[in-house]
């Protein structure tokens, strides 16, 4: 699989915690390959920081990617392609080269998010809005599933 530059625009950081209430609704995850070093909550059983380099380790089990957003989100998403197990959360610019040569080929299925979700800080402190809306990419059946039973507003496309 080919690797992908960046594409979209610059923002202040590339860094966006996940809100606890989507966490919550898609249950334990074994791995978290981009986690922050010091972060106000778990995200999985495991993570791997920027000080391990999470692509550059093994991934295993169930994995939760919320990766670093703008170009760098692209290499972690190939290896998401490949491993085949766990949820990715993606700002939904299904338009990109890297969508649509990395997401819709090896993803078993989507939920676009109703409304535009509110990250968090480091710090743990809401955000504002974020900048687009957001898509859950399952990537096997049984992520599938867990995207339909999870009751997260929207509407689930399976590929």
């Amino acid at each position: 699989m080919p690797s992908f530059g960046g594409e979209g625009a610059i923002a202040e950081t590339t860094t966006w915690l996940t809100p606890p209430h989507v966490l919550k609704a898609l249950g334990h995850f074994d791995l978290d390959p981009c986690s922050p070093i010091d972060r106000p909550w778990d995200t999985a059983g495991h993570h791997y920081t920027i000080e391990d380099d999470g692509l550059m380790q093994p991934w295993f089990g169930r994995v939760w990617l919320n990766p670093p957003y703008a170009h760098e989100a692209w290499p972690f998403m190939e290896k998401m392609a490949v491993h085949q197990n766990g949820i990715a959360l993606l700002f939904a610019r299904t338009e990109t080269k890297g969508f649509q040569d990395l997401v819709f080929p090896y993803a078993s299925g989507m939920l676009f998010l109703r409304g535009r979700l509110k990250f968090h800080r480091l710090d743990g402190s809401l955000a504002s809005t974020s900048q687009a809306p957001s898509v859950l990419i399952a990537y096997g059946d049984a992520e599938v599933e867990v995207l339909l039973e999870s009751k997260l507003a929207g509407r689930l496309v399976r590929l």
